[in-house]
């Protein structure tokens, strides 16, 4: 018995998710600004000092959360679960240890089990912001977990 789906209705709108680790930030700003148009025609978001460093360079309105150490990582990955986010743009170090990476690797889980886009890095977001399907309404398959919702409560039960 495979998993069944529902159909969510992504915008032509998107709320984007930008995120990234320290050693990351400058990388993300240089591929925002070079992708500030595409970006402006999105709902932006992003954790604490991302968020605040994106505003000034791009001179666009990025809704703030957190930072990530402080919870920032989480709040994105509440909205992905909401189904209130779209799209995650996450420049992370994978050569640094980080005292939060429990909670990257919780916003990178989250997103994989709510079939959100991911982009890692300069390329993918490249090849991610620049296709068509961004500026159109698309059809997102939702996991259905309501079969494993309804499995979990009788094996508690139990």
């Amino acid at each position: 018995m495979g998993m069944e789906y529902k159909k969510l209705e992504m915008e032509r709108k998107k709320k984007i998710a930008l995120v990234a680790h320290d050693n990351k930030k400058r990388d993300l700003l240089e591929w925002a600004k070079f992708n500030r148009t595409l970006l402006a025609q999105h709902e932006l978001y992003a954790t604490g000092t991302t968020g605040a460093l994106l505003e000034k360079e791009l001179d666009l309105h990025i809704i703030k959360l957190q930072s990530g150490p402080l919870g920032g990582d989480l709040q994105i990955g509440a909205k992905i679960a909401e189904g209130a986010m779209d799209f995650l743009i996450f420049f992370w170090d994978p050569l640094e240890s980080f005292p939060h990476d429990p909670d990257v690797k919780a916003l990178l889980r989250v997103a994989v089990v709510w079939n959100i886009p991911v982009a890692c890095n300069w390329a993918s977001a490249d090849f991610m912001i620049s296709s068509p399907m961004m500026s159109e309404e698309y059809q997102r398959l939702l996991p259905d977990y309501e079969n494993y919702r309804e499995r979990m409560k009788r094996e508690h039960v139990a």
